[in-house]
């Protein structure tokens, strides 16, 4: 992998991580097409992770770091009310996080071995297409994430970790579930972003001994590409909440399904 396809597919990463198009599937399916099949692997994902998940840490650093302090300021306080709704959110993400990892647990090695399968990805892409169209048309709802409830936060951690199917977007996904549970808009986006962060770091602590072996030319074209995915994402964020608001997220259906039909025809045709 040279430096300027670790830019590009950074840059693709941070266009598509946020968006409801899934990046895994989109990065599976730009490799075939540049005919980098061999890079088919992991830890570039990761990498490219990692720079959005400094964006995201980034862009929500007011409410993180509101949610870590409420861990600790208990009492009767002027504050008590935000702090007790804010240990509440942290509770769902917590329990969120803990169904995407028992699912990863259960089905990640058969879910990480569709990247080797191009086809199935565009299939699980047109998937995410349909997932995203019906989103919309969900009627606006008005409970806040802090009041979802155990049940549902447990469905959006188990929806998290079926997502690690690359061509099912992560936040397509993660914001419809918690669109049909009758969480409200603004909501389901900002909880399925903060529960970004706990899944991304996980991946990278499963990859540790991998990251930590990388040297030279690759660490750098890998670095360059988390950079680049860091940059696009930062910007991408704040343009996807003013659409999820608006229900105007099936505009990305049309074209989770246009990328499938060329990517299938493609894949069917280089196989003749």
């Amino acid at each position: 992998m040279n430096l300027l396809s670790s830019i590009l597919l950074g840059i693709l990463q941070g266009l598509t991580e946020f968006l409801p198009v899934s990046s895994s599937g989109h990065l599976v399916l730009a490799q075939y097409f540049f005919g980098l099949k061999a890079s088919n692997d992991i830890v570039l994902e990761v990498f490219l992770h990692l720079g959005t998940l400094v964006a995201v840490l980034i862009y929500y650093r007011k409410t993180l770091w509101e949610l870590t302090r409420s861990l600790f300021v208990f009492g009767d306080t002027v504050d008590n009310s935000a702090n007790r709704h804010n240990r509440t959110l942290v509770l769902y993400l917590v329990l969120a996080t803990l169904a995407t990892g028992l699912v990863y647990y259960l089905f990640g090695d058969l879910f990480e071995s569709f990247f080797a399968k191009p086809l199935l990805v565009a299939l699980m892409l047109a998937v995410t297409g349909f997932i995203v169209f019906a989103s919309d048309f969900m009627k606006s709802n008005s409970i806040p994430a802090s009041e979802m409830g155990v049940v549902r936060s447990v469905i959006i951690g188990i929806i998290q970790g079926i997502a690690i199917i690359p061509g099912i977007s992560r936040s397509g996904s993660t914001i419809a579930g918690a669109l049909f549970t009758g969480v409200r808009r603004q909501d389901a986006a900002k909880f399925s972003f903060l529960l970004s962060i706990p899944a991304i770091v996980a991946a990278n602590l499963a990859n540790l001994s991998e990251l930590t072996q990388l040297t030279g030319s690759k660490l750098v074209n890998y670095t360059s590409g988390a950079i680049a995915a860091c940059l696009v994402a930062y910007l991408v964020i704040s343009f996807l909440m003013r659409l999820i608001q608006t229900a105007r997220l099936k505009y990305f259906a049309y074209y989770c399904w246009l990328v499938a039909l060329f990517s299938v025809v493609y894949i069917l045709s280089d196989k003749v």
